[in-house]
């Protein structure tokens, strides 16, 4: 008998919704967006990481500039409050995404075995 996987996943995306890493993640980011400041200093934080990711996965070298300005970018948007909870939702959504995707890929782990063993 075929299983729709998707039925699953469409659950897991309803409890991703409830979860208190989304609420919280989702009430931190309509904060940093209402605050007109928060948010021109997020975006620019933002753009600068974004930059930095398309130039490294074109190959191309980040200059010591670069890096010390995303350095700069990053000590400013910790500095401020809003901004700086946004993050740490932010970062445990991602440990949330991180643990269900182990989750996840755990058939294909039992199957191929991990990827060290296979040398």
């Amino acid at each position: 008998m075929a299983v729709n996987v998707h039925d699953p996943a469409n659950e897991l995306e309803k409890a991703i919704r409830q979860s208190d890493e989304y609420t919280e993640l989702k009430k931190m980011y309509d904060t940093v967006n209402g605050d007109p400041s928060a948010k021109a200093m997020f975006d620019n934080f933002r753009n600068i990481q974004l930059q930095l990711q398309q130039k490294q996965m074109a190959g191309q070298e980040i200059t010591q500039e670069e890096v010390e300005q995303a350095q700069k970018t990053v000590a400013l948007v910790q500095q401020h409050e809003s901004i700086s909870k946004l993050m740490a939702a932010e970062q445990r959504m991602s440990m949330l995404i991180g643990e269900l995707n182990q989750i996840i890929m755990k058939p294909l782990e039992e199957l191929y075995g991990p990827a060290q063993q296979q040398q």
